[in-house]
């Protein structure tokens, strides 16, 4: 994954999530606050992959359990039964966005049950919260958290590198934290749940990618960058006694205690000149395995070395798969056979062009072999086949010339790991997905092996703008590092991402109100031309012409026919164009990097936002006027849109906490605003289809109303507000954009910072409305039930269930109490989506104060872990308080 990415929401954030209070301004004072809640379903629109994987593990004592890291997008556990990745870090708020990022993984051997996470997305100021140990005793299901007094990195330099987190395989309260910024290595001795700096380490590290950097990113001392355990030299309940921990330091890049952490020293010998990127401990065959590179990567690097150290002898041994002069890259990922001693593979992570490479040795380095090989320059021989029929875009809709292919093995390869159970698994993770295959040992006896994508379920794209088309396909995104997509099925991965050109970034489109069929999107391109047009809904691409000066995508906005469009690009001001931008003007009354957009009625009129100012256009974009409006947010962390069939109708929303910050609604084009009192902060704003009876569009928001942030939903022009999402499901930061479906009454397409584009569909097909939950006149639900419960996951010990309650009757129900009785002694240890009270064997599983309405015909899910042992059967009865429920 490129740079790009990094800035995706930095400045917005930096604008909107600092310290202070936002004064007094004129508001609504008539429209009320409800924060009763429907019951939505959500996914992810499949993309399958679109980021940076630096991390897999695999655990070492149970068979198919393994995890996978992200650097933006959070962690996942992979589920065997559907060959699928679960996301376990949707729960993250948006106060804590930061923590998607993750830095280190550990899954524990003793307790496979365990799973530990080191999360925090930046270590300069960019994210303004220190990082955490996230720990679960349920696989990730649920988490609690440790907050650490500094800063970690998920998304920084040498993110790649690790893993910085270990558990003790002897003595699994025993954890080490490899730190970054200079804060050394650290120390939990009681499960994660507290944490103290190990002082006698000597060395904090010292590399720095570019020390000049002022912003604090590229500056920032890499630090300690993994830790391994010799579990041949410990025993069960007893602390490992031989650890070695690798520090980015060119000089002094490997240490060693050989008494559990007492003391160290740095192991004596050892290559100079490099940073060990990775350290792979086979017990079994007595070596550790280093793998090398100049740069802390994930994108530099420039020479490389792979060495085998001794643990017995402390001999080390050169075992480069090729001379250093030959390399142009560095090594990085870096795996051994469990099942076979003396097998070992790596990557050089930074080969760019023509492509990675895999090396493999079945003789402990004396010998290797590559994935591929030049036969006569340009031509290549692959010990491989690659499949990439489930994510056919992976292409990139390329035609390269030899010696590069399409698609390719991969960039930034620094994740690689052979599954402990099975010799033909191995996992690697790259740039743009997460590769796999399972007859991997066909590399040893001559034949090819196929590498699939195994990233279904793992969604990590950055999401800058979202549409929603009356016609066409119902979802156009706007993405980082991969572009975008048209999605004709929200279900199936699409074919390719928008193309010709492929924009690294795409950071805004738009499509013509009353003809769908034109659409336009800019973006960023290394070099090239940043707006691109399509006649086809987005099927088909054109590139159109750029202004001088342009130097990125900026935004972008369609008049409503289509007619004509304007264009705030970096690096030049507001250009305006009739026809597809073969030649452009400049606009005059409105600045430069202004944000703009279009009036979905009129043809002619256009608006932007700049530091605090709206501007108006009824000129096709020619010339713009400022409005006389007062009051509205001084930065430009904001995001407006006009609705769709009514003219000069514009709602905007975002600011910052230390000035104006909330939603404004415009009816006259924006000369006059009024601010929403119901509305504390909101940061997106978006339409969807108008519900039953309704004669306004439906409003999304992604907003804090009530004291609560979340996802919101109005079907009465902003009067009342309903929570849509819930604690479970809260993707971090969602403030890019968010947008309705004009022909699905309740779907929204939400943004996330890292995991895709998320969707969510209501289960009140009624169309909206309902009553106050918090109201205690409201009546007790009474009429038929029906449930359904499903194990949905189960491991020694433990167990996942999630539980569907319908409401069959006629009537709505305004809170609701739901009971069982275990079959087996079954306990439940937590609970979302409800209040579960245990006694015995009988359970009482009631709403929380957002899911109490249940409309006739719809139903409300909950969710739970529990403890089993023998037998986990199902309960065969539930009440709903006195009633009876029917057992799907």
């Amino acid at each position: 994954m490129r740079r790009t990415r990094i800035l995706t929401a930095v400045l917005a954030l930096a604008a909107g999530l600092l310290a202070g209070t936002p004064p007094a301004l004129a508001a609504d004072s008539t429209a009320k606050v409800s924060l009763a809640a429907d019951t939505y379903t959500w996914k992810n629109a499949r993309i399958d992959g679109g980021g940076f994987v630096p991390g897999i593990v695999f655990n070492r004592s149970e068979k198919n359990l393994a995890y996978a890291r992200t650097d933006i997008g959070g962690a996942y556990r992979w589920q065997e039964s559907s060959k699928t990745w679960t996301p376990l870090l949707d729960s993250v708020g948006w106060d804590d966005w930061g923590h998607t990022g993750v830095v280190g993984l550990a899954s524990d051997a003793v307790d496979p049950n365990k799973v530990y996470a080191a999360v925090g997305t930046y270590t300069n100021s960019w994210d303004p919260k220190n990082g955490a140990v996230m720990r679960s005793s349920n696989r990730g299901a649920s988490w609690q958290k440790t907050d650490l007094p500094f800063k970690l990195g998920g998304n920084m330099p040498g993110r790649g590198m690790g893993e910085r987190l270990a558990v003790d395989p002897n003595k699994n309260s025993v954890l080490y934290l490899g730190a970054p910024s200079g804060k050394g290595l650290w120390r939990s001795t009681d499960s994660g749940v507290s944490w103290s700096q190990v002082a006698n380490f000597p060395n904090v590290g010292n590399y720095q990618q570019d020390p000049s950097d002022t912003s604090g990113y590229a500056s920032d001392n890499q630090g300690i960058v993994w830790v391994t355990f010799d579990e041949s030299t410990g025993t069960s309940g007893n602390a490992t006694r031989a650890i070695y921990v690798g520090v980015a330091d060119l000089q002094n890049s490997v240490y060693r205690s050989t008494d559990a952490g007492a003391t160290w020293t740095r192991l004596a010998g050892q290559p100079t000149g490099y940073l060990a990127h990775k350290g792979v401990l086979d017990a079994a065959g007595g070596y550790l395995y280093l793998s090398y590179s100049d740069k802390g990567g994930p994108y530099d690097g420039g020479k490389g070395q792979v060495w085998r150290y001794a643990t017995a002898t402390g001999t080390w041994t050169n075992i480069s798969p090729v001379a250093e002069a030959d390399t142009y890259y560095g090594f990085s990922g870096l795996t051994v056979d469990r099942r076979k001693p003396g097998t070992v593979m790596a990557t050089a992570y930074s080969s760019w062009w023509p492509d990675t490479q895999i090396f493999r040795s079945t003789d402990s380095g004396a010998t290797w072999t590559r994935a591929w090989d030049y036969t006569s320059y340009p031509n290549r021989a692959n010990r491989y086949t690659m499949d990439v029929s489930s994510s056919p875009w992976l292409t990139w809709g390329a035609n390269p010339s030899p010696p590069e292919q399409t698609p390719k093995l991969g960039w930034m390869t620094e994740s690689l790991e052979i599954d402990p159970f099975d010799s033909n698994r191995m996992m690697y993770g790259t740039g743009a997905t997460l590769y796999g295959t399972e007859n991997l040992t066909n590399w040893d006896s001559g034949g090819q092996f196929t590498i699939k994508p195994m990233v279904q379920g793992l969604e990590e794209t950055a999401v800058n703008d979202l549409a929603s088309p009356p016609s066409g396909a119902p979802l156009l995104s706007a993405l980082g590092d991969v572009g975008g997509f048209r999605h004709t099925d929200l279900t199936k991965v699409p074919s390719m991402m928008f193309t010709s050109p492929n924009f690294t970034t795409t950071t805004s489109l738009d499509f013509a109100e009353k003809n769908a069929n034109t659409v336009v999107r800019v973006g960023n391109l290394d070099s090239g031309l940043h707006i691109a047009f399509s006649t086809d809904n987005g099927a088909n691409w054109f590139a159109g012409t750029d202004p001088s000066g342009v130097s990125g995508g900026g935004t972008v906005a369609a008049a409503s026919d289509g007619s004509r469009f304007v264009w705030s690009p970096a690096g030049t001001g507001v250009q305006y164009t009739t026809g597809f931008g073969s030649s452009w003007s400049a606009s005059s009354g409105i600045p430069a990097d202004a944000i703009v957009e279009s009036d979905r009625v009129d043809p002619r009129t256009f608006y932007g936002f700049k530091s605090g100012k709206f501007y108006v256009s009824t000129d096709g974009g020619a010339t713009f006027t400022a409005s006389a409006a007062t009051g509205l947010p001084s930065g430009d962390s904001v995001r407006f849109k006009a609705l769709p069939g009514v003219k000069g109708d514009v709602w905007l929303a975002g600011g910052a906490t230390d000035g104006a910050y909330g939603l404004w609604h415009s009816t006259d084009g924006g000369a006059s605003w009024t601010k929403l009192s119901n509305v504390d902060q909101a940061d997106a704003i978006g339409f969807g289809k108008a519900a039953t009876g309704a004669s306004y569009q439906t409003l999304y928001t992604s907003a804090k109303i009530g004291g609560v942030r979340g996802i919101f939903r109005s079907t009465d022009k902003g009067a009342t507000w309903t929570r849509i999402n819930d604690d479970a499901h809260q993707w971090g930061w969602t403030g890019a954009a968010i947008t309705g479906d004009p022909r699905v009454y309740g779907r929204v397409y939400v943004s996330t910072n890292g995991r895709g584009v998320i969707y969510g569909d209501t289960s009140d097909t009624s169309g909206g409305g309902g009553t106050d939950p918090t109201d205690p006149t409201d009546p007790a639900p009474t009429g038929a039930c029906a449930v359904t419960y499903k194990i949905t996951n189960q491991w020694s010990g433990g167990f996942q269930a999630d539980v569907q309650l319908s409401n069959t009757g006629s009537s709505a129900w305004t809170g609701w109490s739901l009971g069982w009785a275990f079959p087996n002694a079954q306990t439940i240890s937590q609970t979302w989506n409800a209040e579960s009270a245990q006694s015995g064997s009988t359970v009482t599983a009631k709403n929380v104060g957002w899911n109490a309405n249940v409309a006739a015909g719809s139903s409300v899910s909950f969710g739970f872990t529990g403890s089993w042992s023998g037998t986990n059967g199902k309960p065969t009865a539930f009440k709903l308080g006195d009633q009876a429920c029917t057992v799907a």
